[in-house]
């Protein structure tokens, strides 16, 4: 290490030492738990040192103003982009980029795991808590991945209380943005009545005929009641 290097990391220890010993980010992490500490004091401890000018705690706060301290921007910058900033070198950068990569498989492990839907039943108890006690008629639609694993419902449109409108062009421009390999189609009736109108007939048809044509498949279509359901494809209509 160079003498000019050795003088700078001098400073900064000496300055961090200067500080109340619970202001240091280590050492308060140690006293009083992590919770405690600041986003700009835990990408202190991720750099470790500043510059002759700044504190690591000053750098911290200086990147993630660069950011809107928002944490899933600083996420998305590289270790090109973090290595911009006065003293970040490329390990301080590493570790910067590497500790945040954590950050986000553990978000992705704690997510519940996906309903595959294997049957109409499970359609039907997968869109319940969204159908249940409506007094007027809606139609959704549960957007598929190519092991059936539900994606996400959608609500396409609100009616009153004998219908609603399902516009083709809005169903499929949803399956298209989220890259949907398949959908399964709802509406309620609030009658409780489960006979499929020759209308309802009409729409499946029609977006089963768009459904092939874009490679994105409707698997069933579900008149939706708070006791039971009926199925197009359990039918034989689809």
């Amino acid at each position: 290490m160079s003498k000019d290097a050795s003088s700078v990391n001098y400073e900064n220890n000496r300055r961090i030492l200067s500080w109340a010993e619970e202001d240091r980010p280590r050492e308060k992490l140690m006293l009083k738990g992590r919770s405690v500490l600041t986003d700009a004091e835990l990408i202190a401890i991720l750099i470790g040192s500043g510059t002759r000018d700044m504190s690591a705690v000053d750098l911290a706060k200086v990147i993630l103003q660069h950011v809107g301290s928002n944490l899933n921007e600083l996420a998305r910058l590289s270790v090109k982009d973090l290595s911009k900033f006065k003293g970040i070198g490329e390990a301080k950068a590493i570790s910067i980029v590497a500790a945040l990569e954590l950050g986000r498989r553990r978000k992705e492990q704690d997510r519940p795991q996906r309903a595959r839907i294997t049957s109409s039943r499970d359609a039907y108890e997968e869109i319940k808590p969204y159908l249940l006690d409506k007094p007027h008629e809606e139609f959704w639609i549960l957007l598929l991945n190519r092991a059936n694993e539900v994606m996400r419902p959608v609500q396409i449109s609100t009616g009153g209380v004998s219908g609603t409108v399902a516009d083709p062009k809005i169903i499929f421009k949803h399956a298209l943005e989220h890259l949907a390999s398949s959908m399964i189609l709802f509406h309620n009736h609030p009658s409780g009545s489960l006979q499929p109108s020759q209308a309802d007939k009409d729409l499946t048809r029609k977006l089963k005929e768009a459904g092939r044509l874009l490679d994105i498949p409707i698997l069933d279509h579900l008149i939706f009641t708070d006791r039971a359901f009926f199925s197009f494809a359990d039918e034989g209509l689809l």
